[in-house]
């Protein structure tokens, strides 16, 4: 968590005076991989880096912001129709709209905020950043909202204001994160159940990349466009729906690539499920199995890795990491590794020394502790 101290004396500074500190964190997913806005599981938990914010009301209708670690600014006024220009302001920006459409009295506000979840690296900052946001203005104006629907107005903020068309996973993993616990949610009914996650002789380590990508777009939105097709022509609502049966039955009406998208995203649905069972019996060996396989399809099937994130994860297969895949929206980001105790080390300086001799760059390793949701501080 970003040093909290700093950010109220930079509010201080600012404006003057005192506010309110909030945290909402970023995620990690450890399997079901572009499976949410098909209706799908995901298996996500929140982590321990997030975005913190001071706020405060200022009894206008003025919005004042200022990014401590980007050391930028910007205000608007919450009636425009326009917003600010600036992608990391328009999720703010779009929060207070959505809130307002729902029904919170949402006024003017004072705001300085900052993060430690990497940019673009898959780990989702700007959920971290809506949710900070949404359950911050929610409890300063009297709104009434529950935890999805603050994780939907999240969701709704990137669909409406920046452009991703992504699913529920991220907010949801933001607002509802428990220490100690992963989630597995029915991406499709909303129900969701917490499994503890104390994995002894284990740990979990996520390897940046340190290669950017911007989603805004980008192929991900194809790639739920091929989804959609499919799931139209099955006569199913989401993609999650249609058998194994109807997908071969369909292929000769499919594209290759859409055949392709959506064989992926069967076989990761089974995934979720294979891992939540292996789990209950304590077999990691079968979730790391299941990782490479999710990593294969989207290498292969749904062509979201790069160069990059194949290398760390055929480094971590090598080197006899436990399990391994890209995370997040791909072209980019993490990767996700299981390690057993006894590697953890090994691996660390080795794949840190060939991914530096192979790009001529530095991987970020970043360790992973899971974490509680957003909250006042």
């Amino acid at each position: 968590m970003i040093d909290l101290d700093s950010l109220r004396q930079a509010f201080a500074n600012r404006f003057g005076g005192e506010g309110v500190a909030f945290f909402a964190p970023g995620r990690i997913n450890l399997i079901g991989e572009h499976t949410d806005y098909n209706g799908g599981f995901v298996f996500p938990g929140a982590v321990t880096q997030g975005i913190t914010a001071v706020l405060r009301p200022n009894n206008s209708p003025t919005v004042r912001l200022y990014a401590a670690d980007l050391k930028q600014e910007c205000s608007f006024d919450i009636m425009s129709e326009e917003g600010p220009a600036v992608t990391h302001f328009r999720y703010i920006y779009g929060v207070v709209r959505e809130l307002m459409a729902a029904g919170v009295m949402v006024q003017g506000f004072d705001a300085v905020y900052g993060g430690d979840v990497p940019l673009g690296a898959g780990m989702s900052s700007s959920a971290a950043l809506e949710c900070c946001f949404a359950n911050a203005l929610c409890d300063f104006f009297g709104g009434r909202l529950d935890k999805m629907t603050l994780a939907k107005i999240g969701q709704a903020t990137e669909h409406k204001y920046v452009g991703v068309k992504c699913g529920i996973m991220d907010q949801f993993a933001s607002m509802h994160g428990r220490e100690g616990a992963l989630m597995r949610l029915d991406c499709r009914s909303g129900e969701f159940q917490y499994f503890p996650w104390h994995p002894e002789g284990y740990r979990l380590l996520l390897v940046n990349s340190c290669v950017k990508h911007e989603l805004v777009g980008s192929p991900y939105n194809e790639r739920r466009a091929s989804c959609e097709r499919v799931a139209a022509l099955a006569g199913v609502e989401a993609l999650r729906d249609c058998t194994w049966e109807e997908l071969e039955t369909l292929k000769p009406q499919l594209s290759g690539e859409d055949y392709r998208r959506a064989y992926y995203v069967l076989g990761e649905v089974d995934r979720v499920l294979s891992v939540c069972d292996s789990l209950g019996r304590g077999d990691y060996e079968t979730v790391g199995h299941q990782m490479y396989l999710t990593h294969e399809g989207l290498r292969r099937d749904y062509e979201v890795s790069c160069d990059e994130l194949d290398f760390l994860v055929n480094e971590a297969r090598r080197l006899g990491v436990t399990g391994a895949r890209m995370m997040g929206g791909g072209f980019g980001g993490c990767t996700i590794n299981l390690v057993r105790n006894e590697l953890y080390e090994t691996f660390l300086a080795e794949v840190q020394a060939t991914y530096r001799a192979r790009f001529g760059v530095e991987c970020q390793p970043i360790p992973v502790i899971i974490g509680a949701g957003a909250r006042q501080l």
